[in-house]
């Protein structure tokens, strides 16, 4: 017989309340399809982190590469199907949960287990927030670079221009209002990943190609650190953390419908990572940087592919972008409008839209202002990969079912989930420690508001 904890009082909701939490009624309505989940888990997942798959595969190498890369996928999908199984499994239960602060704690029965998911899930929203306008910068640093050489702006003005246009999209009320949105992003990640994988082609056929070498650090104590470094950036490119609140926006019975959406964006996982991760490293190896473009558009000599390609895949990339800091910001969305907003008034009245300008400009100039201070993109994906996408998406969900449903302790299912904590467990720790030592070795290399993005 499964077993059914008791609902736990704290943040916790009746129909009743849930109704007068502006949070769950504005940020988080349930109105969605199955395929809407799909693109807002797809644009969650499959962003340009992409683009620094062949930099994790420089600390991991071929084989290993591969073989992590593949094992992140399948325990990925598996995490996320049994946290969609809890989910409805609670549902069923006449506790539906679009939180995943408020799933845990009422799983787990602790207090501050809520605390702790909120403050993970606050590192990866930020850490997420930070690094898209950083890359968005970076790609419009490109653009600028190639159309004007000699100029004089600065990444970190390119980044006050994307924080700029943030500020403004930020302003869409809700998760669901996203869909059309984050379906553009869908087929933008498709369209960036097509052109750099043809870039790439062109650029092993090119003079210029560099010289392809594939070898590891030749110190085991900095070919560990660099490994799972690079497993902390897998983590990070895999994870999303909010899967909850994603499928928070669809419409009741939710039961099933999450699955669906799951297989559409592991379809998009399959063509695009494999087929960035192999062709990037192929063609630059070891020295393949965090964001693969930079690597196809060197500083010294000529583009290895065709300006046009590259630019196109750049502006693609821009687009998107822009998408994956709008989902990644929901959650600290939907905190703000619990706190801030009345449901009584209305989404658009004068009491509600006011604090949310306010609220959520501040909180991308936040994000903005540490994305320029500190450009460490790559550096940023390990520590946030290894300190909150780990707990949250390779932990929790096995925990969250061996609780809820209380498979024996005899069984696959079991001892499977047990073994992904208790390994995942000792890769979060160690990811950590190695990423948070390369940001500190890489923080000697530059000064604040740098014009360049250490790798």
């Amino acid at each position: 017989m499964v077993n059914q904890p008791p609902p736990i009082t704290h943040d916790l909701f009746t129909d009743t309340e849930r109704q007068n939490d502006a949070g769950a009624t504005f940020v988080l309505q349930s109105k969605g399809e199955w395929w809407h989940a799909g693109f807002h888990l797809t644009t969650a997942i499959v962003g340009p982190t992409i683009l620094t798959l062949p930099y994790a595969f420089r600390g991991l190498g071929w084989g290993l590469g591969f073989f992590c890369l593949t094992i992140m996928a399948v325990v990925t999908f598996y995490s996320y199907f049994l946290m969609s199984k809890v989910l409805d499994h609670c549902e069923k239960a006449g506790r539906r949960h679009i939180r995943f602060r408020e799933l845990a704690a009422d799983v787990l029965g602790s207090g501050w287990m809520f605390y702790f998911v909120i403050f993970i899930q606050t590192a990866i929203n930020t850490g997420v927030g930070i690094g898209a306008i950083l890359l968005a910068g970076q790609c419009l640093e490109i653009i600028y670079s190639s159309l004007n050489p000699n100029g004089s702006m600065k990444l970190y003005e390119f980044i006050a221009i994307v924080t700029g246009v943030m500020i403004i999209l930020s302003q869409l009320p809700t998760f669901h209002s996203l869909r059309h949105v984050n379906l553009g992003s869908l087929l933008l990640s498709l369209g960036y990943a097509f052109l750099v994988v043809v870039a790439c082609i062109i650029a092993a056929r090119s003079k210029e190609a560099p010289t392809r070498e594939y070898s590891l650090e030749s110190s085991t104590k900095s070919r560990a650190f660099s490994a799972f470094t690079s497993i902390s950036i897998l983590a990070a490119i895999f994870g999303n953390g909010i899967l909850p609140e994603i499928q928070a926006t669809l419409a009741p019975p939710a039961s099933g419908k999450m699955v669906k959406g799951l297989i559409m964006c592991y379809s998009v996982i399959f063509v695009t990572f494999y087929a960035i991760a192999g062709s990037g490293y192929w063609v630059f190896g070891n020295k393949a940087t965090s964001n693969i473009l930079q690597s196809l558009m060197p500083d010294n000599g000529p583009s290895l592919a065709p300006t046009w390609i590259l630019g196109l895949a750049v502006i693609f990339v821009l687009l998107q972008l822009l998408a994956i800091g709008l989902v990644y910001s929901q959650v600290a969305y939907e905190i703000m409008e619990k706190q801030s907003a009345d449901v009584k008034k209305g989404m658009f009245s004068k009491r509600n839209l006011i604090p949310r300008l306010i609220l959520r400009t501040l909180y991308m100039i936040m994000c903005g202002f540490f994305a320029a201070m500190l450009p460490f993109f790559g550096d940023i994906s390990a520590v946030v990969g290894a300190i909150g996408f780990i707990p949250l998406d390779f932990i929790l969900p096995m925990l969250l079912y061996n609780i809820t449903h209380n498979p024996p302790k005899s069984s696959l299912t079991y001892s499977t989930n047990l073994a992904i904590i208790i390994v995942f467990s000792g890769v979060g720790f160690m990811g950590a420690f190695s990423s948070i030592r390369k940001l500190v070795l890489d923080a000697q290399q530059f000064k604040l508001f740098s014009n360049d993005v250490v790798d």
